[in-house]
């Protein structure tokens, strides 16, 4: 059975027929945990929690062995372990850009790159919404403003299955003009128990023709490599990660039969975690988790499936031109290997 239930609330502690999921997520004083709200989900042996903050998928783990590198739930996210970027992933440079004629100035919260990252609604509070067999659903709005004057909402609903945890996002134009969109999400994907350089020792399968390399300071899009020229770069066979420094954006993915795509992560025992999307995703960021985070480095893969490549609001390349009142979409499932 699986149950997605509010910790923080003492109807949940009542009404959910799991406990660990009564568990109440809360200090000494009552107070709400820095990430949110939490809640737990869990059946077909996994077990996920999702933070209210963002609609952040805070942990995520199978038979008891971690999937995704989390954070606790009193802490501020670390390094987007988990977070939802919309309406643009990844990076916009000088956080400027022109859209139907207009230009728009975002503030720049990377002031080492002089970039606007990851979107708008990573801190954003989410609520549940109708009732999902196997899951949740939270809603969320982002509200118009400078830089970004459309208003948005935003469905997350998360469902649990045989083959893992599936993350569905439906992004909403609630304005009155066409709003440009881009939707990716950012999971640090593990293989195995993580510590200071695990992923040197672990396999990455992804069958991806074309990177997109980084400017070295600003971490743009600087020129498109296919991997058959860049050896390093190329993982359609699984190949050891070894010392490669990855912060790029891959595409030309070859789908499965089944029309998705999936990477792959694995440790020296064959066992892993895969992460899987279907054509709406047309790009996909790995980050190597260079910048360390509570002094340990390259212990996870961030695996981001995006609808659009970093700074498209400014290339246009993949950006959605979401007209009033319709919607656009994305989502990933992430597994156990």
């Amino acid at each position: 059975m699986t149950t997605a239930s509010p910790t923080t609330s003492p109807r949940a502690c009542r009404s959910c027929c799991s406990s660990r999921a009564r568990r109440r997520r809360t200090d000494a004083m009552g107070q709400v945990p820095l990430s949110g709200e939490q809640y737990v989900l869990e059946g077909f042996g996994y077990r996920a929690e999702v933070a209210a903050v963002g609609a952040t998928l805070r942990t995520l783990s199978a038979g008891g062995r971690e999937l995704v590198a989390g954070f606790s739930a009193d802490r501020l996210r670390p390094a987007m372990r988990g977070a939802l970027l919309v309406p643009w992933p990844n990076r916009t440079a000088d956080g400027a850009y022109t859209f139907a004629g207009e230009t728009h100035r975002l503030p720049v919260d990377e002031p080492e790159t002089r970039t606007a990252t990851h979107g708008l609604l990573a801190w954003s509070p989410f609520t549940p919404g109708e009732p999902v067999e196997h899951g949740l659903e939270l809603r969320g709005t982002l509200a118009p403003r400078p830089g970004y004057p459309w208003r948005l909402g935003v469905t997350v609903t998360f469902t649990l299955a045989e083959d893992g945890l599936r993350q569905e996002v439906e992004v909403e134009n609630q304005s009155d003009r066409t709003a440009p969109v881009g939707i990716g999400g950012h999971p640090y994907l593990v293989a195995g128990p993580s510590s200071d350089s695990s992923l040197d020792g672990w396999t990455l399968e992804l069958d991806a023709a074309e990177a997109l390399v980084p400017s070295p300071d600003r971490m743009l899009p600087e020129r498109t490599v296919h991997v058959d020229d860049a050896p390093e770069l190329d993982f359609r066979a699984p190949r050891t990660v070894g010392d490669t420094v990855l912060n790029h954006c891959f595409t030309g993915l070859r789908p499965a039969a089944d029309g998705t795509v999936s990477a792959r992560l694995r440790d020296p025992r064959g066992g892993g975690t895969q992460i899987t999307w279907d054509a709406r995703c047309a790009f996909v960021q790995l980050y190597s988790a260079d910048h360390p985070v509570d002094g340990v480095r390259r212990s996870a893969l961030a695996i981001e499936p995006m609808t659009c490549q970093p700074d498209a609001l400014n290339s246009g390349v993949g950006l959605l031109a979401v007209d009033p009142w319709q919607a656009v979409g994305a989502g990933w499932r992430i597994g156990a290997l």
